[in-house]
Formats: structure tokens, sequence, C-alpha cells
């Protein structure tokens, strides 16, 4: 059974968690041929059983599946790229849970990129700061990569595009859905000289759950990731945590003190974000090595990046993930049974937390398997 199919139709399976895909499509050979019922595997997979079970189901008619995929993909103008092809970008390796599959419509850039995130109800100075770093930034060849959201994103993809930039759109739902309503006519502009891309299959409608998920390829794919304009509580910010976990530069715009949608730039800039006012504020502080060194070859243990602090503790997850995260010792390490002991909880719903958890940035999963805090 060709594993390239295998992980086209666990991405497809739609009965399947997001966690449970990017976990079991790290290494198909260790489950593919396994019987159903195997609760052993499934723990030692770090999946809920019903998980394994349904995605051993889907392996049945994978060369199928992954057939009408690529075609439907042909239809929509993309393209499908998994782990196993040489397209997929190499900085993805650095998550703990890659996407095994993205939807690609355009041709991905080479050379560096900068994540340039913000609100969907930016102020006009907001969307003024979008405007002014991502056209400087890409006239000097930097790409920029955004989430496709209105206000700041959507500003930073448009002007990059229209300086002759580079500019990677990362969607909350699939390429065929026009979302946000009206955006074709830039996406086709974005896919023309850089690329729209999701790990989401096609039909999938953009969910609340979604974009945290997106966030973190945003995070992956960039250099460092800039705050434009952002309020305390926003996905930008968690954008920006997620780029802080995997060593690269933050960088916020500072703002009024007096202005909610300053307030998460601030506070980045507090714990030890480079505050940056201008394009050449974001050239300056990166090293000289920058283009050469951006996407290196994934390695565990990546380095803090510079100007930035994790001193301040983390956003707690919220519902069942606060207990279980709760749960795992903050200089320590609990097993899931730990962890179900403790919360009097069946193993299989504290596996498909961890699951979550670990999609979010809030744990990481280490052999044993045992599980961690990642920010401590």
């Amino acid at each position: 059974m060709d594993e390239r199919d295998v992980l086209i139709a666990l991405n497809q399976k739609r009965n399947l968690s997001r966690a449970a895909v990017c976990r079991l499509g790290l290494d198909v050979s260790t489950w593919r041929d396994a019987k159903r019922g195997d609760r052993g595997l499934a723990e030692h997979l770090g999946v809920p059983l019903a998980q394994l079970d349904k995605a051993l189901a889907a392996t049945a008619r994978a060369p199928q599946v992954a057939s009408a995929e690529e075609r439907a993909a042909a239809e929509q103008g993309c393209r499908v790229l998994t782990r196993l092809d040489d397209e997929y970008p190499s900085a993805l390796g650095d998550l703990s849970l890659p996407p095994p599959v993205l939807y690609c419509r355009g041709s991905l850039p080479d050379g560096p990129a900068l994540g340039i995130v913000g609100s969907r109800r930016a102020s006009s100075e907001g969307l003024r700061i979008a405007d002014l770093f991502a056209a400087g930034l890409a006239a000097r060849g930097v790409v920029v990569v955004s989430g496709f959201a209105v206000g700041v994103d959507q500003k930073a993809h448009r002007a990059a595009v229209e300086v002759g930039g580079k500019t990677v759109a990362v969607h909350g739902c699939g390429l065929d859905i026009d979302y946000p309503r009206g955006s074709k006519s830039l996406s086709r502009a974005i896919a023309a000289s850089g690329a729209s891309i999701t790990e989401f299959p096609f039909g999938s409608e953009p969910r609340a759950w979604h974009f945290p998920v997106r966030n973190r390829v945003i995070a992956a794919l960039s250099a460092g990731v800039l705050v434009a304009q952002a309020k305390q509580r926003s996905g930008s910010l968690i954008t920006a945590r997620l780029a802080l976990e995997l060593g690269r530069d933050v960088f916020a715009v500072p703002g009024s003190i007096f202005e909610p949608l300053s307030m998460g730039g601030n506070g980045l800039i507090a714990d030890g974000a480079a505050a940056v006012m201008s394009p050449d504020d974001v050239l300056d502080h990166l090293s000289l090595g920058w283009q050469a060194t951006l996407f290196p070859e994934p390695s565990a243990g990546a380095p803090q990046a510079p100007g930035a602090s994790t001193s301040s503790p983390p956003r707690l997850p919220d519902g069942a993930g606060r207990k279980v995260y709760g749960a795992i010792p903050d200089r320590g390490a609990a097993t899931a049974e730990d962890i179900a002991g403790a919360l009097g909880l069946a193993v299989d719903q504290v596996l498909a937390t961890l699951l979550e958890l670990e999609l979010q940035g809030y744990v990481l999963r280490q052999p044993g398997p045992v599980y961690v805090r990642a920010l401590r």
C-alpha cells in the first residue's frame, strides 16, 4: 500500500480529529497493517483507540480516495503535497505535529519569510502598519506569510502583491471555499507569484478551531512573526507564542496604552519581543546569516529566539484542556494513565485532550510516552 495514498486518505477522513490525523501521519508504517481493537498500540501512538480504528478503516480505500482527491485538486488548480514530497516545506518539520498533507495553489516561494498577523477588526492605523511593513519587506525580497483573514492579514497580502513581492496565504478552510467571502480575486493574485495553502481538505468550511491550528503553520513557515495590531486576547498572540516555541523571532509595533488594539503588541514587548517601527528595524534585528539559515533541516531543541523571553506564564487552555494541563507537573512529566487516574477520567478521553493540547502548542509528547508542558 502506497504510504502517500494513506496520508491523503487519512487527511481527508472527516470523522478523525485533526490532532489524530497529524499524529498518525508521522509514521504510517507503524500502524497501517495493524488489526483493529489494538488498545496497546493506540496508547503507544498517543491516540484514542476509536481514532486508530477509524484510521485503519480509511486505509482500505486509500488508493481510490487519494486518486479522487488529486483529481479534485487539479480541477481547482491546486496540487496535493504530502510530507513525502520534495515540495513540502521542510520548515514544517519543526512542528511536533506537522500537517501530513497540504493543498497548494501556486508555488511556495523560496527565500526568507516573515509572518505578519493582527486583528480582523484593525483600525485604520493598524491597516497602515500592515501595509507599511508588508510592502517594505516584500520589496526587499522577503516573503510575507499571513492567514488571509480580513483586516491585517489581507492588507499584508495585498501590499506584498502590489509591490511585486511574494506572499503565502495559510487558509483555515478548504481552498474551494470562498472565505472570507468575496476574496477570490486576491487569492488568484497571491497564487500568481506565491501560494495559497491549507491542510484542510476540499469542502472544509471555516470553523473557530481551524484558526489556531492554521496559526502554527504560519509560525513554522516564518523566520519571525510581526504582530501589527492585536488585543490582549487574540489569535495573533497564539501565533506569536507558537513562534517563540519554535525558536523564531517575535516583533511587535508599539501603540498607545489607551488603545485596546495596542494591548496585545505592547504586552509582547513587555515580555521581551522586539519593538519595531519600520521595516528596516525588522531587517536590522535579524542576523546577517538570516537568509542562509532561515529554513535549516529540522532538529531537536530549536534555539530560543533572540529578543524574546518566555519568562511570563503561557495563557492556559480552556475547558477540559485546562484540567488535563494542570495535572501535568510544572517541572515534571506524566503519562496519560497518571492524568486519567488523578482526574478520574477515561484514558481515551485524556489521550484525545492531550492530542489537542499538543496540536495547540501547550504540551509536548516525549518517549515513554510521557507528556510535559511546552512552556515552563
